[in-house]
């Protein structure tokens, strides 16, 4: 019989970033619901471990069903519309949370009131306190912000410990480590690291904002079994960027 984990967490409140790419699985878009269960099954365990989460969820799944349609369109339309994506996506994944007896609150930054609460900084951490998880709808509610820019933004507002951005890679590489076998993984990176090498772990304003507020990231595989939890552990998952030397 396998003793329990009795380890504490590196974290005690986590910002979760997933991009809405992957939540489509193999599908050329749309969210693949054998993803969104993985996901919200990972975010179970570690809120039985009892880290706090928050999540902040793009639209790139959706959107890009849209985006012909949406060539030579005004900037700011293009980018409400993908703010609408993510709201979808949100709600997506709060019913995969709840259906896992997680109980859940969508906070929007575009007031919808008939589907989800208006972001109030004060009440997303009243609502993380008592064990539930807050999901970060419609970005910052501006356009010509990214999602990646809302992520480090809410949490550094909720006083999160990290924000870990889920992708399809297990971490940043020295080289493509699909077409090249011999890239490395890096386990540490500086903030200028990322910003020098244009290694495109999150846009150069979250970065920014992450290095200005010395707000570590952990970029890891949000698909990859138990690596969420491992993350949050602070095991040796994924690529942490950080103030620190970093080695590859």
């Amino acid at each position: 019989m396998t003793d329990p984990d009795t380890r504490e967490p590196a974290y005690r409140r986590v910002l979760l970033k997933l991009s809405g790419e992957a939540l489509m699985g193999d599908e050329p878009y749309g969210i693949s619901h054998a993803v969104l269960e993985r996901i919200a099954q990972e975010v179970q365990e570690v809120a039985a471990a009892g880290v706090q989460v928050a999540v902040v969820i793009g639209g790139g799944n959706i959107f890009r069903g849209v985006a012909p349609a949406a060539e030579g369109m005004d900037r700011a339309t293009a980018d409400y519309m993908g703010m609408l994506a993510t709201v979808m996506n949100a709600l997506a994944l709060q019913d995969a949370l709840e259906s896992h007896g997680l109980p859940t609150r969508v906070q929007t930054a575009i007031e919808m009131q008939q589907m989800a609460e208006p972001y109030i900084r004060r009440r997303a951490m009243r609502h993380l306190e008592k064990g539930r998880v807050v999901i970060f709808g419609a970005g910052t509610g501006n356009p010509f912000f990214t999602t990646d820019t809302a992520a480090s933004l809410r949490a550094m507002e909720i006083g999160a410990d990290v924000v870990l951005k889920g992708t399809k890679v297990d971490g940043v590489y020295t080289d493509d480590p699909v077409s090249n076998p011999d890239a490395m993984r890096y386990r540490r990176l500086t903030y200028m690291d990322v910003i020098a090498q244009d290694l495109r772990v999150m846009d150069a304003t979250a970065i920014t904002l992450c290095r200005d507020n010395r707000l570590p990231i952990v970029v890891f595989n949000c698909v990859k079994p138990g690596a969420l939890l491992r993350v949050v552990m602070g095991e040796d998952e994924g690529t942490r960027v950080e103030a620190e030397e970093a080695k590859p």
